[in-house]
């Protein structure tokens, strides 16, 4: 059995521009951010790129027929042979019920409801109905594909069962968590022998989303929502955390069952002059580093509080052991630390796919009935690779812009990369299939010396063009990790997708990775996960006596994480990147 899922859609941006003011900084406020495509081969994922990756348009929500298009050419297969294609929203026709009772039971004048029905109208007989995404797939694909075969997955539930699947099965509760889905914003319940339970008195709607919150806050300290919250994470750790909260004092409370409401207006003007209230703020101050900073805190402070709340009813509801977390909240690293440790879970999984990307994953693997079956070996390098004649044809098209040395074998290689490292070099590393999801997992990633204090302002300034105060993580193979890092319940951390204390001893010698507040957001890899990688740290372990590599993803700042080799050479030659390795080829640009 062959499925396809997929997440995009033709007129996403649009719809979305024109009916709800998604331009300009809040482009990425949309359904069907972080397009991308999946295939599932007689019950093995064999293959998943994003949409970005191929058209080189960051977090495109279009249609994504590159991602669709090289996940059958990987695989050897036509849309003809596809027998199902699942795609991860499900508007029902009672999801529109309930969307036009919403309407009419609210508190707006007859003509504004009016106006929101057109709206929504539009929304869902262009956009979402199943109709219109049939029809989608159709136009851009030139397949007439069986109506029958077209399987639309709940939002949540794709998230939910990408996870699962991902973490290895079992059961655990779970708790997924993100902007909105179809009509709701979170939900919780567990997973036992395969079967999910949905806690319906704990769900939350869209209305009271934490992850459009925190969105908000976003905006107004000038970065751009549904994109930049992990540098508000960032700034939170410049500050104490607060003693008191205005979010928490005025905008959110929490009920029964894990449950709460956060009342923040919907309108930019009118939440901006909520939060220049709460915070005593102005237009002048939102560029002040220490105002940001304040603003930060609370804003992490209330993520934490939150999910606080809804893990501690979640334990109350179920008593199993794991815990699943989901969704674009589970993107926030400091959060899924204290969400563990402080309860009384003895295991967390967040996946390499938790935010939008995993969708498609998800709705691929449901609806291949792979969902009370796990991965036999999750990996998250699912996407492209490049043979030698691809990488020496785009050798040759620079070969006037660059030179290279060929090494004999991938353990040349990494000895030669590590003598690299162990200077004060920035190295771009490019081996083997494009990693999936936000983080750079080692396949495409620019490395450093974390031993050098002045490492990050080299890489922030002079090759990413990105904020001084953003942080960096440091990967580190598995064996070494609780040496270096206080791990907690955690054995390891393979998708950065949680942060941990640098033990004290080795503050002072991987300073480049340690973030101010003396945490770092940690990559473990052994050599099943990612063979390469795990022989490069232990020649740069040997050589410079750190027990770890300073990583970051392979792109500057409002560009996607590189994919092919030009990607990578054009990265280099617009950077201040010293050296690019690709497989055993070593690149430095030329004199002049």
């Amino acid at each position: 059995m062959i499925v396809l899922g997929y997440n995009g859609f033709t007129k996403g941006a649009e719809i979305f521009g024109r009916l709800f003011g998604a331009t300009g900084v809040a482009r990425n406020l949309l359904v069907g951010h972080d397009a991308s495509a999946a295939l599932v081969v007689d019950g093995e994922l064999v293959a998943a790129v994003e949409e970005e990756r191929l058209s080189r348009v960051k977090k495109t929500s279009d249609f994504p027929a590159h991602a669709i298009q090289w996940c059958l050419d990987f695989a050897g297969v036509s849309l003809d042979q596809v027998d199902v294609v699942a795609f991860p929203w499900r508007f029902s026709p009672e999801v529109a019920d309930e969307m036009i009772a919403q309407v009419a039971s609210g508190g707006q004048s007859p003509a504004e409801k009016f106006d929101v029905l057109r709206r929504a109208g539009e929304f869902y007989t262009d956009m979402v109905s199943r109709e219109a995404i049939h029809d989608d797939f159709v136009q851009r694909t030139g397949c007439e594909l069986d109506p029958n075969k077209l399987v639309l997955v709940p939002h949540h539930l794709a998230h939910l069962t990408c996870g699962a699947y991902l973490a290895g099965g079992g059961d655990a509760a779970f708790l997924v968590s993100d902007g909105r889905a179809e009509t709701l914003s979170s939900v919780m319940g567990e997973v036992r022998d395969g079967v999910v339970r949905v806690f319906d008195d704990s769900t939350i709607p869209m209305t009271s989303s934490l992850g459009v919150a925190y969105g908000r806050i976003t905006r107004y300290l000038g970065f751009v929502p549904n994109n930049d919250e992990y540098k508000v994470m960032g700034l939170a750790a410049y500050g104490p955390s607060p003693r008191r909260n205005p979010l928490l004092e005025r905008c959110v409370r929490l009920h029964a069952n894990g449950t709460y409401t956060i009342s923040i207006p919907r309108g930019v003007t009118a939440y901006y002059a909520l939060f220049d209230d709460l915070f005593d703020g102005d237009s002048e101050k939102r560029e002040e580093f220490d105002f940001r900073v304040k603003v930060a805190t609370m804003a992490q402070h209330m993520v934490e509080a939150v999910t606080a709340h809804q893990v501690r009813a979640l334990t109350a509801a179920s008593g199993l052991d794991t815990l699943l977390f989901e969704g674009g909240l589970a993107l926030n690293c400091v959060a899924n630390t204290k969400m563990l440790e402080r309860s009384s879970f003895t295991g967390m999984e967040v996946s390499f796919g938790a935010s939008d990307p995993g969708v498609a994953i998800g709705a691929a693997v449901y609806t291949a009935g792979l969902r009370n079956r796990s991965a036999d070996a999750a990996t998250p390098y699912l996407g492209p690779s490049y043979d030698e004649p691809h990488i020496l044809e785009a050798l040759e098209e620079y070969a006037d812009r660059v030179e290279w040395q060929e090494e004999a074998d991938i353990e040349a290689v990494t000895e030669h990369t590590a003598r690299l490292l162990s200077e004060k070099n920035v190295v771009a590393w490019f081996q083997g299939r494009t990693e999936y999801g936000p983080r750079a997992l080692g396949n495409r990633s620019i490395l450093a010396n974390p031993a050098f204090p002045e490492i990050k302002d080299i890489i922030n300034i002079r090759v990413k063009h990105r904020e001084p105060f953003r942080p960096f993580a440091p990967v580190v193979r598995e064996s070494e990790a609780h040496r270096v890092f206080d791990l907690g319940k955690k054995t390891s951390s393979p998708y950065m997708t949680f942060v941990f204390p640098v033990r004290e001893e080795y503050r002072e010698r991987i300073p480049g990775a340690c973030h101010v507040d003396g945490t770092a957001r940690v990559q473990t890899v052994d050599d099943h996960q990612n063979p390469v990688l795990a022989r490069l740290l232990r020649a740069f372990t040997e050589r410079a006596g750190v027990p770890c590599l300073l990583n970051t993803s392979f792109n500057v700042a409002g560009e996607p994480i590189v994919c092919s080799p030009r990607d990578a050479l054009e990265c280099l030659l617009a950077t201040e990147i010293d050296h690019l390795v690709i497989d055993r080829f070593v690149i430095t640009k030329k004199s002049g």
